[in-house]
């Protein structure tokens, strides 16, 4: 009893200490893992002597508009070597139509398989995907999607140059457009901030995701790896899970000269972007273990500092400096770190809304990510 009594002078410390630790553990990750990128030196593929035959792949479900507004950067890239497969997986719009126009105006360029819809059976981007790489020509594949647009007509002499002696997976980056209005910097952060850790994680070897917007590996490694066969029971997956399950620490190349950028159509109501996040969190339930734990160390010691935050100064009002001060530490050191990031990611105006984007981006992420990764899952749209 007396001891007890002699630790309680000492117990409004205790958050102050938790706060601390959890500052380390992010500072580990803003510094040894985020800081790779930021050090990184982004390179030019486009000079590379290897330049192999490409396949794009191209699924698409009702997307008559994007593909008429996107579909020809894709068809005009500056590459020797290229076809684009268009996979039209059961669409009742008029893609079937445009799609036959552009394959007359870009004779020999252009492939389309069309995938019919079965009674019995409801058809997944999977099996969408499968179907295009198997109508693919060449051994190299580009993935991305209808409603993205390349940067430059260089991306596929980035992307090929990539494959390098040895590389079989060539992680890109896909920023969504720029618009008005808080969603969308929400959506452009989060997408950064994702695009951040897979990129800096690769370049340190252990790669645990992509992004099938801007994505490319070999028809060899897709087959050897048996496909999607171990998550085909679930119906997003098809990029973070393939490279999840199919990366190795010599065999991933990032391509992010700007030039390789892809750029996509965001969401534009809170409702389709919670949705689509919905779909993407319950794929990571399927990581490796070591990726869960790493990714879940990360996102939990974010959540806790903030709520330390606040409990610090409740519990021992008269210390307010203290967790300020460790929440300036942390943010300083994300701004010097994340500044050179961002410039590499095209996305410097988000800087200053760091404060805030970055608090809203953990608990939203949080609470999407706790009611959505066993549900079941509908459109792979």
């Amino acid at each position: 009893m007396l001891q007890l009594e002699q630790l309680l002078p000492f117990l409004p410390y205790i958050p102050l200490g938790i706060l601390l630790i959890l500052l380390f553990i992010q500072l580990y990750y803003i510094y040894a893992v985020y800081g790779k990128l930021a050090t990184y030196k982004v390179e030019s593929y486009q000079g590379s002597v290897e330049k192999p035959g490409l396949s794009v792949v191209i699924c698409a479900h009702n997307e008559q508009e994007n593909l008429k507004a996107f579909l020809p950067t894709v068809l005009t890239q500056d590459y020797t070597d290229f076809e684009v497969v268009v996979v039209d997986d059961c669409s009742d719009d008029d893609t079937p139509w445009i799609l036959k126009d552009f394959a007359q105006s870009y004779p020999g360029k252009l492939k389309v398989v069309e995938i019919k819809e079965h009674i019995r059976l409801k058809n997944t981007k999977k099996f969408a995907v499968t179907m295009g790489i198997k109508a693919a020509k060449h051994e190299h594949l580009v993935f991305t999607d209808a409603d993205c647009q390349p940067y430059s007509e260089k991306w596929l002499a980035e992307i090929g140059g990539a494959f390098s002696a040895g590389k079989e997976i060539i992680l890109g980056y896909s920023p969504y457009f720029k618009e008005a209005g808080f969603l969308n910097k929400l959506i452009r952060f989060e997408t950064a901030h994702t695009a951040m850790s897979y990129l800096a994680y690769a370049l340190v070897g252990n790669a645990y995701m992509g992004v099938g917007r801007n994505l490319a590996y070999s028809k060899t490694l897709f087959f050897k790896g048996k496909g999607f066969n171990r998550h085909m029971h679930i119906k997003s997956g098809d990029d973070d899970l393939f490279v999840n399950h199919n990366a190795t620490s010599s065999n991933v190349q990032i391509a992010i000269h700007p030039d390789a950028h892809v750029a996509s159509v965001p969401k534009t109501t809170w409702k389709s972007y919670y949705k689509q996040k919905a779909r993407h969190s319950g794929a990571s339930v399927l990581y490796k273990a070591k990726h869960k734990r790493m990714l879940a160390t990360q996102l939990v010691s974010a959540i806790l500092f903030y709520l330390s935050l606040p409990l610090c100064i409740a519990f021992c009002p008269s210390l307010w400096l203290a967790p300020l001060a460790v929440y300036l530490i942390r943010l300083l050191s994300q701004l010097l770190v994340f500044s050179n990031i961002y410039k590499k990611l095209d996305v410097q105006g988000l800087l200053w809304w760091l404060p805030f984007l970055d608090f809203f981006y953990y608990f939203y992420i949080c609470i999407n990510g706790a009611f959505n990764r066993n549900r079941k899952q509908g459109s792979w749209k």
